[in-house]
């Protein structure tokens, strides 16, 4: 009983999380449970409810031998001694804090289950991104229970990137645990760290005060965000001034103190964490009456929405300011390479402004179809969903790239700009084409935050 371990939620963390610790831990039970069972029935077949490279891989060497998948949430609860929680913590649509404030209601209802359903002291594991001192209040839901039963709970917050999850969790810049200052909280994240101890070296295990812990997950997203919108503020100000923001980023990176990640402009951050945590951290420093921390933080995520406006606004600039029965050929849904992940994706808010302006859109991924269709679902307009890039361009007056997948670079693009309207445009939002090539071949090329390469200038001139 006390090495086996559930997991309530098999989402984007909670089944890659629990695959890779079942994969390095062949001496526990890992089970994880969800409602949603066509989701469960998804993990149990060939085709896993989420695209991860190598995720099949593992997932495959542990199902069924120490790795279970199951709907049967009671029966988890009552024979692990060890449960994470990977629910959804969602930003309010309602009541106080609502548009900024964690969602907390899926969290409290499984500590609550958690509660009427154990029958021995269990650890409870913060796996979802919660706002510092939410510990505080489970603690006190659990302690709570008549069945004079102790539940520690410890805060292990992940850190994994879609599309590179399973490298991410095989091999983390670090772990981080964070418990209660008590004797019987500091054996609890033993307990825990135990079980990292596996494959993860000890040097990499952090621990840390529980707050510590909830906080550095909300500060982490909320710093890679802010480069990010940092970088992408600088592209509009090259395109004004004719520098190169590939150049500046290089330039930046080159200093130690910076570094060079998350320098590359783009239409803006997406994905479920970046904006739910920068928003929950803003709420948080007006709770707490910092309202110019406040106003900080909020700003990234205004700079992130003014991004995906701005790549919109130069689409339409330099279409003779209509898109209006224009065929564009949106190449890239997902909110980055290597993930059928849509959530928050700026192609979503791309594509909304492009149907207002009446644009038929042909929209082609190489996983993420099926997630674009339920994203569009609701607008009204002429949409299309293509896997072939060839029949997504064909009579298109542009192509719109929204995510960095490497395929697009390998395409036949003097195949695709003869089956184009003429003039035909090429609008590189994540700056991942050859731009110069592109318009060797016929196509006018607007990158970001870099020089323009346009066949219709020249006429001007």
């Amino acid at each position: 009983m006390k090495k086996t371990i559930l997991c309530i939620g098999a989402g984007y963390v909670g089944g890659p999380t629990m695959a890779v610790m079942a994969d390095n831990c062949p001496d526990y039970k890992v089970i994880v449970v969800d409602m949603n069972e066509e989701r469960i029935n998804a993990w149990n077949s060939d085709e896993l409810p989420i695209y991860e490279p190598g995720l099949d891989e593992v997932v495959k060497r542990a199902r069924n031998r120490n790795l279970f998948f199951s709907t049967d949430i009671i029966a988890g609860i009552k024979e692990a001694s060890i449960i994470f929680v990977s629910v959804n913590t969602p930003t309010k649509t309602f009541g106080a804090g609502a548009g900024k404030a964690a969602d907390l209601q899926f969290w409290e209802k499984t500590a609550r289950d958690i509660i009427e359903h154990s029958k021995h002291d269990k650890i409870v594991v913060e796996k979802s991104t919660l706002p510092v001192r939410t510990a505080e209040a489970m603690r006190r839901i659990l302690q709570s229970n008549t069945k004079n039963l102790n539940f520690d709970i410890i805060s292990n917050p992940e850190f994994m990137a879609e599309g590179t999850a399973v490298t991410d969790l095989q091999t983390p810049d670090r772990v981080l645990i964070g418990a209660l200052e008590t004797v019987s909280g500091q054996k609890a994240m033993q307990r825990i760290k135990d079980i990292y101890l596996h494959w993860v070296p000890e040097e990499k295990i952090k621990t840390t005060n529980l707050w510590s812990s909830e906080l550095s997950k909300l500060v982490s997203n909320a710093m890679l965000a802010q480069r990010i919108s940092s970088v992408n503020s600088i592209s509009a100000l090259c395109e004004k001034t004719d520098a190169n923001i590939l150049e500046v980023s290089a330039a930046m990176g080159m200093d130690s103190r910076i570094g060079a990640k998350f320098l590359r402009a783009g239409i803006g951050f997406g994905g479920s964490c970046f904006k739910k945590d920068i928003l929950n951290l803003v709420y948080l420093c007006e709770f707490y009456g910092l309202p110019e921390v406040a106003a900080y933080w909020e700003q990234v995520v205004k700079i992130n929405e003014y991004q995906a406006t701005r790549f919109v606004s130069k689409i339409l600039n330099n279409m003779f300011n209509s898109v209006a029965s224009k065929k564009i050929a949106i190449f890239g849904f997902a909110f980055k390479a290597d993930t059928g992940d849509t959530r928050e994706s700026p192609a979503i808010t791309v594509s909304k402004m492009l149907l207002e302006e009446r644009a038929t859109l042909a929209i082609h991924d190489p996983e993420a179809l099926k997630n674009a269709k339920l994203d569009l679902a609701d607008e009204t307009g002429d949409i299309s969903y293509h896997c072939d890039p060839y029949k997504a361009a064909k009579g298109a007056h542009a192509i719109v790239v929204l995510t960095d997948w490497k395929q697009f670079q390998g395409y036949d693009y003097e195949r695709i700009f003869k089956s184009m309207e003429k003039p035909a445009f090429i609008f590189d939002g994540r700056n991942i084409l050859d731009h110069k090539k592109l318009f060797k071949l016929g196509f006018n090329v607007f990158p970001l935050g870099q020089r323009e390469y346009s066949h219709l200038t020249e006429i001007e001139k």
